[in-house]
């Protein structure tokens, strides 16, 4: 097999082995602190931000106009509006902007 295989692989058995071995440790407790439950609430966010803000920082107009309006959008509406907003805004930009 060829390396790309064995290193595609590898990180699936990590990632599973990290999802498995954070689900029996939560599962030990009973109740879980509101500051532990807090903090696992955030990591989506942190994650997406991780994803997000590299692109971002290397990103011309098209990417900037659709992050902004994806953002304005968040405002008020749903997270399918949100994504369907800036996702409509990047296809026109790049199309039409270069």
């Amino acid at each position: 097999m060829s390396t790309t295989l064995w290193i595609i692989i590898a990180g699936a058995i990590a990632t599973y082995l990290t999802r498995i071995g954070g689900h029996l440790v939560i599962s030990r407790f009973e109740n879980i602190h509101p500051r532990v439950e807090a903090g696992l609430n955030a990591v989506p966010a942190a994650v997406l931000t991780t994803l997000v803000a590299p692109a971002a920082l290397g990103a011309g107009p098209a990417e900037w106009a659709a992050l902004i309006v994806a953002g304005l959008v968040s405002l008020r509406g749903g997270l399918m509006a949100m994504f369907l907003a800036g996702a409509a805004v990047l296809v026109l930009a790049r199309q039409f902007a270069g």
